[in-house]
């Protein structure tokens, strides 16, 4: 075969390869991201020599044009054209927000904007790393750490978020705290407390320098995060017949679904469908998933703290911070490994090897297991082992991990959890023993001249639920107690009993649900489908502890910033700009945008299109056990089916 035709067939192989595997929430391909990155460049803003990229992902598609096309076709019917292809694109440059729609098929800009409204988009690490080089160089700070008689080659910056308290913005800024590392790793126990610098990012120069005491630097010794044992490798142990992945398709024993990975949310979960073993067709149970934004407010209101009230996702990206996964540390020997890929602040493609990973678990346990007794002659035991398949993500967003897993399971439910550890942020102090403070230091005394800061942690998920279709209700189903009448006592000498009171939302107001205050069960149904015998299909959220909420005061401005965590729970009419709890612009934004803001609009939602919100919350008292490195504390829900089913879908 002569080269030409080689070319052509291989050509023609991968188009067709191409097109099988092709789903529409596709997140952008290497090419399409350096596509899009070329058209911007060619337009006006290249002549500005300040553009850089702030965002770049898929612009998704409309809904209903993305079902359809996945839509079975019975009829053989040409199938509909896929949804086009366009990247949404935020830039700055000249010193302002420009919101872009590239067009993929035409390659061409079909909007452009001036962005005017409250908030900035994300950081870059590039500006983040010029921001924490820039205090080693400005006089005033070298002349600080020469006073305290170190050596500036050890000291380590790290720029800071500094949130919004009331004031009129006019530029983007981080505020540094720095750190002396003098032999130790673990940066964060070694803060060099009483200075604050603050930094314009566009024009990157310090505009504000405080240096306002001193405090004895905590020891560098007992601060090794490292472990000393050798990593004990994990497995599964598993012996199921394994996962398929195509392209981004993910199938494995009752679940398909699609698998995603963006700068902003990380790992996003698409149209997951559950088999259903008495009609073998597969019904729709999530059109989207992902985490939408973190809030992790400190509890100290003194100058060097009160500004750290951290909106990762928004203010840095979840996946951009997305490290490189271990081998038989972050997953086991039978997990798959897949890339992501995101736009530099160049806007060239980058590969982000290893960030996510895809494995069979064994739970060690039972999915199900009954023993009868009451059989004559015999002692009948029967049961299936706890096998489930697993989507992993670590993110370290600077002193934090997070480990995110969406684990499917065979019964139907999807179990959502989240595993924190890492490091401690904590501030130096002059006392070595607890006995000794008398004052209000806002945290826990961990070690010598060592205060670790009270704070929350907020995880808000963004759960589009697609129950066997579209069309779907909230309801509250709450266990109320009922004493036994004297009409029945002839026949019982019981005097209670509790039975169930099914309320169904009617709009975004009933939607905002507190837990814990009274027994309930939220279910997200689909009030136009019933099971045989007449039961209406669900889903039903189940959390993993007590839900946490925000205990800031509503006119607090960071909790102004993130009124979200006020609930737990939020039930909204779904909209397809409506992904991002703190808004689409976080840093620095006023609480004008938002999944608050949206849910104040109290529309119907009623046997509608619909999107649950839930927020995975911690409050963390630091306790010595804490340091030098945290033990993992986990939280999350399962969405488990309820209903939806004619029976146990384990028995097949």
């Amino acid at each position: 075969m002569n080269t030409p035709i080689l070319a052509l067939v291989c050509f023609l192989q991968c188009a067709f390869t191409f097109a099988l595997h092709f789903h529409p929430l596709d997140p952008l391909t290497p090419q399409e991201i350096n596509k899009t990155s070329f058209i911007v460049k060619k337009s006006h803003l290249g002549n500005f020599k300040d553009l850089t990229f702030h965002y770049l992902d898929l612009d998704e598609p409309n809904k209903s044009h993305v079902l359809q096309w996945l839509s079975p076709n019975p009829s053989k019917k040409p199938p509909p054209p896929p949804p086009r292809r366009c990247s949404l694109v935020v830039v700055r440059a000249g010193g302002q927000t420009h919101e872009l729609i590239v067009d993929l098929t035409t390659s061409k800009i079909a909007s452009s904007r001036i962005y005017t409204g409250h908030g900035f988009p994300s950081f870059t690490f590039i500006e983040l790393f010029k921001a924490s080089k820039l205090p080693l160089t400005y006089p005033s700070f070298k002349k600080s750490i020469l006073d305290r008689a170190l050596n500036i080659s050890e000291v380590s910056c790290i720029p800071f978020t500094v949130g919004w308290y009331g004031e009129t913005i006019k530029r983007r800024e981080v505020k540094a705290s720095c750190f002396y590392r003098d032999g130790s790793v673990n940066v964060f126990t070694r803060p060099i407390e009483g200075i604050t610098v603050t930094i314009d990012v566009d024009s990157m120069r310090v505009v504000k320098y405080s240096d306002r005491f001193r405090k004895p630097l905590p020891d560098s010794e007992g601060n090794d995060f490292r472990t000393k044992h050798k990593p004990f490798p994990f497995s599964c142990n598993v012996s199921d017949t394994g996962f398929e992945i195509l392209g981004k398709r993910i199938k494995w024993a009752n679940w398909k679904f699609h698998v995603g990975f963006s700068a902003r949310a990380g790992i996003t979960i698409s149209t997951a469908s559950v088999l259903d073993p008495r009609t073998k067709k597969f019904r729709r149970v999530m059109y989207r998933g992902h985490v939408s934004e973190t809030f992790v407010p400190y509890m100290d209101p003194t100058y060097e703290w009160y500004f750290r009230t951290f909106m990762d996702i928004g203010e840095f990206g979840f996946g951009r911070s997305a490290v490189n996964l271990q081998p038989l540390i972050d997953c086991p020997q039978n997990a798959a490994f897949l890339d992501g890929h995101v736009a530099g602040p160049d806007g060239t493609a980058q590969r982000m090897s290893n960030v996510m990973c895809v494995f069979e678990k064994n739970g060690y346990g039972a999915s199900f297991r009954h023993t009868e007794i009451n059989v004559p002659g015999q002692v009948i035991t029967s049961g299936e082992g706890d096998i489930s398949l697993v989507v992993r993500m670590v993110a370290t967003l600077g002193n934090y991990d997070y480990t995110v897993d969406w684990e499917f399971k065979k019964n139907g439910a999807i179990r959502v959890g989240v595993d924190l550890t890492g490091v401690l942020e904590v501030k130096a102090t002059s006392y070595t023993s607890s006995e000794q403070i008398t004052e209000n230091v806002y945290g826990t005394l961990v070690a010598k001249n060592t205060v670790a800061v009270n704070h929350d942690h907020y995880l808000t998920y963004y759960l589009d639920l697609d129950v066997d279709g579209n069309s779907n209700s909230l309801v509250k189903a709450k266990l109320k107690t009922v004493r036994v009448t004297d009409v029945n006592k002839t026949s019982t000498p019981r005097k209670s009993y509790w039975t169930v009171v099914k309320e169904t939302a009617k709009t975004e107001a009933d939607g905002r649900v507190r837990l814990g205050s009274e027994p309930v069960e939220l279910l997200i149904v689909n009030p136009n489908k019933k099971t045989k015998i007449g039961n209406t299909v669900g889903y039903r959220l189940i959390p993993e502890h007590l839900p946490v909420t925000s205990l800031l005061t509503d006119d607090d401005y960071p909790e102004i910033r993130a009124g979200y965590t006020k609930y737990p729970v939020w039930v909204t009419a779904y909209n397809r700009s409506e992904r991002w709890a703190g808004g689409f612009y976080s840093d620095r934004s006023r609480g004008d945008d938002g999944l608050a803001i949206w849910s104040n609009r109290n529309r119907e939602i009623e046997n509608k299109d619909i999107v649950m919100w839930y927020n995975v919350g911690f409050h963390h008292i630091p306790y010595q056990e804490d340091f030098p490195v945290m033990p993992t504390l986990h939280g999350g829900f399962t969405l488990r089916p309820s209903n939806f089913f004619d029976n146990d879908p384990l028995l097949g």
